[in-house]
């Protein structure tokens, strides 16, 4: 099994910003723009080597084997939410690297999070509108470092899937696979290189803001000027 990094009990811890944006993009209105490219049906969009896990590693003292080693453990999932069950790294037009799920969403960091210790500053709406990356198991990584690969614990004890230390989330904006209209949103939330590191090669001219949370809409709230 591969080694993962050490599991965190989280605690609580702006990129200059070039022109190039998905086609399509306002940032006034986050809902608007068009995807440049959809990892579901581009053919162009071509995964990175798959890297095999090495079965024989073992863990250190003090870590998880496996994203999936400490279930019992594992607070029960919110309802309506999905587990994240692989990790692929791929190619996109323009954005080039980035990390998809299985269903073929964009994954993202956050920079008020931390990966020294892995730390998440993500929680009640803007987790609402950023899902963590949640696991109960071992994603199957493809063109990504399993060595990378690890776990932090969320304040309300489901886990969490971090990369380089990192957490990893989704954005409910991105309403179709290969979407990525999270990027530069906040001037905090980019996507991620399949090495955890950030993506900065496609990022949207000014500084977007997030969509609102769905609690929010549904209390009838009108203020889209999150910190998340």
């Amino acid at each position: 099994m591969a080694k993962m990094k050490r599991t965190v009990v989280v605690a609580s811890a702006m990129v200059a910003l070039t022109a190039c944006a998905p086609a399509g993009y306002n940032g006034a209105d986050p809902g608007a723009a068009e995807p440049v490219a959809v990892a579901a049906a581009d053919s162009s969009a071509t995964p990175e080597p798959e890297i095999s896990a090495d079965s024989g590693a073992s863990p250190e003292p003090g870590t998880s084997a496996s994203p999936g080693a400490e279930t019992e453990n594992d607070a029960p999932l919110p309802e309506g939410v999905e587990l994240t069950e692989s990790l692929t790294g791929k190619k996109f037009p323009r954005m080039g690297s980035a990390v998809v799920n299985q269903d073929g969403f964009l994954l993202y960091r956050f920079d008020r999070d931390s990966n020294d210790p892995p730390t998440t500053n993500c929680e009640d709406q803007c987790a609402e509108v950023w899902p963590p990356a949640l696991t109960d198991g071992n994603p199957k990584l493809k063109g990504v470092s399993d060595d990378a690969v690890g776990t932090i614990t969320r304040p309300d004890g489901t886990r969490q899937i971090t990369l380089d230390g990192w957490p990893l989330y989704t954005y409910i904006g991105d309403k179709k696979p290969g979407q990525w209209k999270g990027q530069g949103v906040g001037g905090t939330w980019f996507v991620v290189n399949p090495d955890g590191s950030k993506n900065l090669e496609c990022l949207p001219k000014g500084t977007p803001k997030a969509v609102e949370p769905p609690s929010k809409t549904k209390s009838g709230g009108s203020d889209s000027d999150y910190d998340y």
